[in-house]
């Protein structure tokens, strides 16, 4: 029986092909609003508040947005806007009757 088992390689602690292990350089982020002063954050760009909202209907972290402060607060506010005009859904799930 054991002699059937096939041999898997060893995923220990070498680091492998990607090099050493911890050693991860995250990319980094800036504030599309502060780079593009015309872009304008409004309750009725639905296309734009999208990529700010998962898919489970929860506002994305700023450590995800790369949005700064300042305007991770207006988009969350623009968000909640448009949820309660109904242009963009409360969750992610749809009720199906």
């Amino acid at each position: 029986m054991s002699e059937e088992r096939e041999r898997r390689p060893s995923t220990g602690g070498e680091g492998g092909e990607r090099g050493e292990r911890g050693k991860f350089f995250a990319k980094p982020k800036f504030c599309q609003f502060c780079a593009d002063k015309t872009l304008n954050i409004d309750y009725k760009n639905v296309e734009l508040l999208k990529k700010y909202v998962t898919e489970d209907g929860n506002l994305r972290p700023r450590r995800q947005t790369g949005a700064c402060a300042k305007h991770q607060r207006v988009v969350a506010a623009a968000v909640k806007q448009a949820r309660h005009v109904a242009l963009l859904p409360f969750s992610g799930a749809e009720t199906v009757r």
